[in-house]
């Protein structure tokens, strides 16, 4: 039987937050340009995206203690909070491009404000966060930030926090008001209704089986349609794979060489969501702790204030879980199935190395409802069991591969694109700061795999993402200017933020 064989200009793998973004720039700046989407789940943003699979912060370095290290001095080095809170400014900006030209509305269904607070308990700790507070409060970018040792002052920030509190341990935090809680499965979804009014073709139910390169230099994606059962063939100019944890096994089917001595580790979570109206009303406010000893930078412990389905709830965990699938949809066989001639020895070593961490994710499975609320005790010192659910979030695939630094088979906890060298395919893998520094990140996709076009579009970039290719730490003004802006057109209206 022949193929059906149908061209395009471009196809995105998988209907999560990255894609939407990505097809969102492109139509901006190629509108002529065809784009496929294959999605094999039913609805956009069902994965990672999804606003129960991750925890909806706006990650801006505001709160997270593991994007700012303490150096053997003592001092805080605070590069790559800096580096994130710039990151997030983009997306900012991109939404509120969308919402001023009336391609997405209603930015309170995907965007809110919200402080953005760290606690710590004992004295080092209390220390540390004093120093941090010290370093990124002196920041344009962390401008507004405050400090308090105080139990008064903690009890009117914190109170579900701070009652019923017995140790005389000391306590501190940090507070700052322009944080945000971002529902990435609704802006998803909504970009995708957008895309599909700009014939975007989405096509849900339809599963990548395999792609090769054609004797054209094009690439020959194969698609099984799940809801008819016939395969289909489809080729493409350029291919963005943004299928989550589902990504490495497909880049694996490429065979280009950067796709090469890559592995990847799944991590599940869990977080205990509250089911106590009154409870949920005590607390506004993402409050960041800091990891236990040996606990990996994903095991943060954090209470969020959620907003879902225009919704407020309240969210503690996560506490993680191990899991072969690479997908919350994906199969057991996932792990096993990722591992290659080119990649086992990079995964053995990491098998070694990472010793400590699959101790800790073995004693997380084996944790018990009671031992985990006396986690959430730690937090909330009068939770009650009864007013507690578990809800199951998304799995992570955490990158493995050999660096300079790390030596053979280093655990990376960014996010990572890995692009062919001619830019005609590139894919993401990778966890945090993820969704909240899309934007960025598909500017580097795009700068990576079409800079031939990068001179002619700089201009519309600029009108989208004002500050691209500005570095808004060497232009605070710029930054005040763009914050306000884009805090007015996202109703995240607030104190805004002065000239000093």
């Amino acid at each position: 039987m022949s193929k059906i064989r149908k061209t395009t200009d471009v196809i995105l793998i998988g209907a999560g937050v990255m894609s939407a973004t990505l097809g969102s720039l492109l139509k901006e700046l190629a509108p002529e340009w065809k784009i496929k989407v294959f999605e094999k789940l039913e609805t956009a943003g069902e994965e990672s995206s999804n606003e129960w699979n991750n925890a909806g912060t706006g990650h801006a370095a505001l709160c997270e203690l593991n994007y700012t290290s303490e150096k053997a001095d003592g001092t805080v080095d605070i590069s790559k909070a800096v580096k994130i809170n710039e990151q997030f400014q983009l997306s900012r900006q991109f939404w509120s491009y969308l919402v001023n030209s009336n391609l997405i509305r209603n930015p309170q269904d995907f965007i809110m404000p919200l402080p953005h607070m760290s606690m710590v308990q004992g004295e080092g700790n209390v220390a540390f966060l004093k120093r941090r507070f010290e370093a990124l409060s002196k920041h344009p970018l962390f401008q507004g930030m405050e400090f308090s040792d105080r139990p008064e002052k903690l009890k009117e920030w914190i109170p579900l926090i701070i009652e019923g509190r017995t140790s005389n341990e000391p306590i501190a935090a940090t507070k700052i008001d322009s944080g945000t809680d971002v529902n990435f499965g609704a802006l998803t979804r909504m970009l995708f209704e957008y895309l599909q009014t700009r014939n975007v073709e989405v096509h849900y139910k339809h599963t990548v089986k395999d792609m090769k390169r054609t004797s054209d230099g094009l690439w020959e994606v194969k698609v099984h349609n799940l809801a008819s059962g016939q395969y289909e063939y489809h080729t493409a100019k350029f291919i963005f794979v943004g299928g989550g944890g589902g990504s490495l096994p497909l880049l694996q089917k490429t065979g280009i060489p950067e796709s090469k001595h890559i592995g990847g580790f799944p991590v599940s979570g869990l977080f205990m969501v509250c089911n106590n109206p009154e409870v949920i009303e005590k607390h506004h406010a993402k409050v960041y702790g800091k990891a236990k000893v040996g606990a990996p930078p994903m095991s943060v412990p954090h209470l969020d204030t959620r907003y879902i389905d225009n919704k407020k709830t309240l969210l503690f965990g996560p506490f993680a879980g191990f899991s072969p699938k690479f997908l919350k949809t994906g199969s057991y066989f996932d792990l096993i199935g990722s591992v290659k001639l080119d990649n086992i020895l990079t995964m053995l070593a990491a098998g070694v190395k990472e010793m400590a961490l699959t101790k800790y994710l073995i004693q997380q499975v084996l944790l018990s409802n009671e031992k985990r609320m006396e986690e959430l005790r730690e937090f909330i010192p009068n939770a009650k069991s009864e007013d507690w659910d578990i809800v199951v979030a998304g799995q992570r695939v955490q990158v493995i591969k050999d660096t300079v630094e790390g030596g053979k088979g280093t655990l990376q906890f960014g996010t990572e694109v890995v692009t062919s060298a001619d830019g005609s395919i590139a894919g993401l893998l990778g966890a945090s700061p993820g969704a909240s520094t899309a934007v960025h990140v598909m500017l580097e996709v795009l700068e990576k795999c079409f800079p031939q076009q990068m001179t002619e579009w700089e201009p519309k970039i600029k009108e989208m993402v004002p500050s691209y290719g500005v570095s808004l730490v060497e232009h605070p003004e710029l930054f005040r200017e763009l914050h306000n802006a884009t805090a007015r057109v996202l109703g995240l209206n607030g104190k805004e933020l002065v000239y000093h």
